[in-house]
């Protein structure tokens, strides 16, 4: 409890996670590419929208829940997903869920992406954390890239605050695909949440790149 108030609250420290080419099939934290869960073979209801397809991206075991993990799925084609970036137009698709495991079915797949695995979290000091490269960062201060209050004013406005980012400058030299591109632009997604005494509604906030 003390480290999830010095994260969240006090901000003070932040988990720190990064990705490792998946040479052993264990998933570590979650993992990046690769297909989706199969939790999400009897619950496509919840990625598509309308006429709008989606990838997998991330999963991730949540930080603060034990049986829980958060997927983030991307709009397949950039130019929708790069001119609706912002909330509440994000549409980048983030879903917490129960625990699950790899599904084999390839259905959303990111062809531009090697599945790495995403390592165990590192409590660090968030001060420091401003200087290293890492592939998520969990609370402290959100390291954005462009300190504009438009990327923020609706989110602070309906009480969501930072719960993690996930920064395209700390993906490995193995994670894109030679023919493949960054889904963010060599930038950073924003995931935000409504923080009390638990994590909820974890929505997308926003997406930066330079």
């Amino acid at each position: 409890m003390e480290n999830k108030t010095n994260i969240l609250i006090k901000r003070s420290v932040c988990i720190l996670y990064y990705a490792k080419l998946d040479l052993t099939n264990e998933h570590g934290a979650g993992w990046i590419g690769g297909n989706a869960l199969v939790f999400f073979d009897n619950h496509s209801d919840l990625i598509y929208d309308h006429n709008q397809k989606y990838v997998f991206y991330l999963v991730l075991n949540h930080p603060f829940k034990q049986d829980s993990m958060i997927s983030i799925f991307i709009p397949e084609g950039s130019d929708v997903h790069l001119e609706n970036n912002i909330y509440p137009n994000c549409l980048v698709k983030v879903i917490e869920h129960p625990i699950s495991a790899e599904s084999t079915n390839t259905t959303f797949a990111n062809s531009s992406l090697i599945k790495h695995i995403i390592s165990a979290g590192q409590l660090t000091n968030d001060e420091e954390s401003m200087d290293r490269s890492f592939l998520i960062k969990v609370g402290g201060t959100p390291r954005l890239i462009q300190n504009e209050d438009y990327y923020l004013a609706k989110l602070k406005e309906e009480l969501f605050s930072f719960f993690f980012q996930v920064d395209e400058d700390g993906y490995p030299d193995t994670l894109i695909q030679e023919d493949g591109s960054y889904p963010f632009y060599f930038g950073s997604l924003y995931i935000f949440a409504k923080a009390g005494t638990e994590i909820e509604h974890p929505i997308s906030g926003f997406w930066q790149f330079s």
